[in-house]
């Protein structure tokens, strides 16, 4: 796999990382030596016609030669991608790799002129935290609870499915994560993600009754406006988690457009007019479940209300006192997208002009599940989360045991066991449909309070450090669920969204704490690991290897499952190890480096 050509969108490759709508700029292709290349043309479609631009060499470094061309950022999204001429006649080079065939447009390189998204994301490490579950301050016992919640005891047992799930309430609050930050400090994340914080009939809070107070059973306002000063004080990000494709049942907007047609409400979700006066109202929910009726983004009612208006919920919660720094978009895949309603491109644009216009440094996510290739590129959310590119393969490059595990994709038969080239594979074919701007500020992550947890999954230390090793040096920004670094379990979403064991340290994983902190710390260390380019070296079942390079250097990666055979790698400089403890490489006479065969084990190194 070394001596392949090779582009990415990284700064190595493409040194203007944000170009504007008609700028030329230059772009690059690696050959190592050896390749059977040429001539080298770079095929964009601008305006939506092909045209070939001849590329020159630009210089040859350590046998290598680098080809130059320029690229004009002719629309908001630009493609492109090169055509290599050699011996045999020509391949084609695109996001996908080299490929020996004719290959459709929607697998290029692009050049992205929408407005880039804020600089602090490259650099983010997110700590995920489901309130509910978290840590409870003194406060939280004198609150008299709802009659919808069942009361909980710190040590009482999550019942992962039935009636009584959403009901559970364990009464942590905002003023105990503020209590407990020092945790995330010596965990080394610098970005705190809180699900739901609104009133709700849940714990989970996705069904809001309201979108302008914080639930008392929080602490309300001030302990979000507390919380966020303690944040700010360290230096850190806080994001919001908001519901854009329903409310909950008990919403005053919801419980008006029921109980008057005439409301103005009424337009904010899909009611059927025909259901007689006298019948309980027939309308649109998420998946069918009423308690979440789905809202209409066709209404611009809805839309001023939402985002336009000087006094929105999403601009209120972004200002002071409060100052999110963003917010993750709930069931953003569902967003606008109704029979022939298809709002959803139209929404991500404007909450995206919403959040630039209140905060200028705000960042949108969008939860999506499965191909987000289709929701990306367009002026709208950020990146997503990458369930489908990252999560889904990693779990079934190192799923253990026999007991079945359900995936975030709801796929029959749960998580498979494949392969690391079907793992790449998988990786690869959703990365290359979307630019690398949106690919590397999308989320990496190894679980949530949706899916299992990564334990449960890999079912040891080892194999969990292996996950988050590669959490911690593949593209993209890595989200740690609160409970994963101490080795918690859980079998699908619901169970969990386990309390934290404060109270019982002796339960904590401390090695895999450890092994989280150190990886966080490398990321954090190696400019290239959050700024740099992906090439992968080799794969075999069992193994995954690949370089991180950026102008700055380059860190070398090795994942391995299982022990196997030693890989050996040409054209490489000596490296020094970074993380897991395996010697120094040296190139031996032939040029040829090795890399250690035990396993499970996660090794990175710097090359020097």
């Amino acid at each position: 796999m070394s001596l392949l050509p090779h582009h990415d969108g990284s700064a190595l490759y493409v040194p203007e990382q944000e170009p504007a709508l008609g700028d030329t700029v230059d772009v690059f292709v690696r050959v190592p030596a050896g390749a059977d290349v040429r001539q080298v043309h770079v095929r964009t479609t601008g305006d939506g016609e092909p045209r070939f631009t001849e590329a020159a060499v630009d210089r040859t470094d350590g046998g290598e030669v680098w080809w130059r061309v320029p690229v004009e950022a002719r629309n908001p999204v630009s493609n492109y991608r090169f055509m290599l001429t050699g011996s045999r006649g020509y391949r084609w080079l695109n996001a996908a790799g080299v490929v020996p065939h004719d290959v459709p447009d929607n697998g290029d390189f692009k050049l992205v002129t929408h407005a880039p998204p804020p600089a602090w994301a490259r650099d983010a490490v997110i700590y995920q935290i489901f309130p509910d579950r978290f840590a409870r301050s003194a406060a939280a016992d004198g609150r008299h609870l709802p009659d919808w919640a069942i009361p909980c005891d710190w040590d009482t047992p999550v019942i992962g499915r039935g009636p009584e799930t959403p009901r559970q309430f364990y009464g942590g609050d905002l003023d105990g994560v503020t209590e407990r930050l020092d945790h995330l400090d010596r965990l080394g994340v610098n970005t705190v993600y809180l699900t739901p914080i609104f009133p709700a009939r849940s714990n989970h809070r996705y069904d809001a009754a309201s979108f302008d107070t914080v639930d008392p059973l929080l602490g309300g306002d001030a302990a979000l406006a507390r919380l966020a000063d303690a944040v700010r004080a360290r230096g850190w990000r806080l994001l919001g988690d908001i519901t854009s494709n329903h409310t909950g049942d008990a919403h005053e907007w919801f419980t008006r457009a029921a109980s008057d047609v005439s409301a103005p409400e009424r337009g904010l979700y899909y009611f059927d007019e025909a259901t007689g006066c006298d019948l309980e109202p027939s309308y649109e929910s998420w998946n069918g479940v009423r308690s979440l009726p789905k809202l209409n983004w066709g209404s611009a009612e809805l839309r001023r209300r939402f985002a336009t208006a000087d006094d929105s919920l999403l601009r209120r919660w972004l200002r002071p006192p409060y100052g999110l720094d963003g917010w993750r978009v709930d069931v953003a895949n569902m967003t606008g997208r109704r029979g022939a309603d298809a709002y959803t491109h139209e929404v991500a644009a404007l909450l995206r002009e919403v959040v630039a216009d209140t905060r200028a440094d705000g960042l949108l996510m969008a939860e999506h599940g499965h191909d987000h290739t289709g929701d990306l590129d367009r002026g709208g959310w950020h990146g997503t989360m990458n369930y489908v590119g990252f999560t889904d393969p990693v779990w079934s490059w190192l799923r253990h045991g026999d007991d079945p595990v359900p995936n975030f994709l709801g796929t029959p038969g749960g998580v498979r066991r494949r392969d690391a080239d079907a793992v790449l594979a998988t990786m690869d074919t959703y990365r290359s449909l979307i630019s690398w701007r949106s690919y590397t500020h999308s989320w990496q992550l190894l679980g949530s309070h949706d899916s299992a947890r990564i334990r449960t999954v890999v079912g040891d230390a080892a194999r969990q450090e292996v996950a988050a090793g590669l959490l911690a040096t593949m593209p993209g920004t890595p989200v740690i669920f609160a409970g994963d670094e101490l080795g918690l379990t859980g079998a699908n979403g619901e169970s969990s969204r386990t309390p934290m064991p404060w109270h019982r340290p002796e339960s904590w994983d401390a090695s895999t704490f450890a092994a989280y902190r150190a990886l966080i710390a490398l990321r954090r260390a190696e400019p290239a690991l959050r700024h740099g380019g992906l090439r992968w070296l080799h794969a075999d079942a069992d193994t995954l290897v690949f370089l991180r390079e950026a102008p700055t250097g380059a860190v070398l990666v090795l994942a391995r499952r299982a022990a196997g055979y030693p890989v050996r790698l040409t054209g490489l400089r000596p490296a020094e190890n970074l993380h897991g403890g395996a010697p120094a490489l040296r190139p031996d006479a032939d040029g040829t480096i090795t890399l250690p065969a035990d396993g499970p084990t996660f090794q990175a190194w710097r090359l020097t």
